[in-house]
């Protein structure tokens, strides 16, 4: 009964930025437990690669290209989705931008609105088209990808505006689900910690960061993208149904201290 819950057999998601880190394994971790699962992305060619690689597991994917800035895109991918599929069981809005080592009083007007318009305001574009599907379905499972930087202050890079942002979106997941959850949406977020991909590899190569980073985590290390996957798999999955308006913190106890 209980490992049943986790299945998603019949299930139709949608993955933001899922080609690639967390993005695509999330797209594995959902197909995997049996959704038919979407890939959207604005990098058409990575995102077939990612595809490639599943479908050398076995896993039928499909691919949209998407941005999630731009709304009107937005809403004709969540219309076009539905049309083909008959509905959209599962969102996770992964697709997001950091741009660390800028200190504020040097961030331009151009790195501000791109950080807050890909994180926050692409995740409230999404929520908005395919959230309005799930209301009218009754029905309905996001997941947003939210960061510890929605609940502290980074060290030793300053990120003030990928943190406002990411404070924004665990917001957001809560104003949702208090709106939505009477009409049978959930809203969930989960908070990474540091995650080991191609893009934070550097810091290996740097005391400091590494100090910083895995020396101030209680587990001692960085997180993997599967580990990400499975919390976002639990929380769209129906195991997590008494679940709504959750910021999940995945960050081997980085915020305890």
């Amino acid at each position: 009964m209980y490992l049943e819950k986790l299945r998603l057999d019949g299930k139709v998601a949608l993955v933001t930025g899922g080609a690639q880190s967390i993005g695509l394994a999330t797209v594995e971790a959902l197909a995997e437990a049996g959704a038919k699962v979407i890939i959207a992305d604005r990098d058409e060619a990575v995102a077939k690669t990612g595809q490639a690689s599943l479908k050398a597991k076995g896993y039928d994917v499909d691919v949209v290209v998407m941005d999630v800035t731009n709304s009107a895109r937005v809403n004709q991918v969540a219309d076009e989705v539905v049309a083909k599929h008959g509905k959209i069981d599962i969102l996770v809005n992964n697709a997001g931008i950091a741009r660390s080592m800028t200190p504020a009083e040097t961030v331009t007007d151009e790195h501000w609105l791109n950080v807050i318009d890909v994180n926050l305001n692409g995740t409230f574009w999404c929520c908005r088209a395919f959230g309005n599907h799930m209301l009218k379905a009754g029905s309905g499972a996001i997941v947003n990808i939210g960061s510890m930087s929605g609940f502290i202050v980074n060290k030793p890079q300053e990120q003030a505006f990928y943190n406002a942002s990411k404070a924004g979106v665990h917001h957001l997941t809560k104003s949702l689900a208090a709106e939505w959850g009477s009409r049978g949406v959930r809203v969930n977020a989960v908070a990474p910690t540091y995650i080991n991909t191609p893009l934070t590899a550097f810091v290996k190569d740097d005391p400091k960061m590494w100090d910083a980073w895995v020396g101030g985590t209680p587990m001692g290390r960085m997180g993997e993208t599967d580990e990400i996957a499975s919390v976002v798999h639990f929380l769209a999955s129906d195991a997590a149904s008494l679940m709504t308006g959750s910021i999940v913190s995945a960050d081997g106890g980085y915020t305890c201290w």
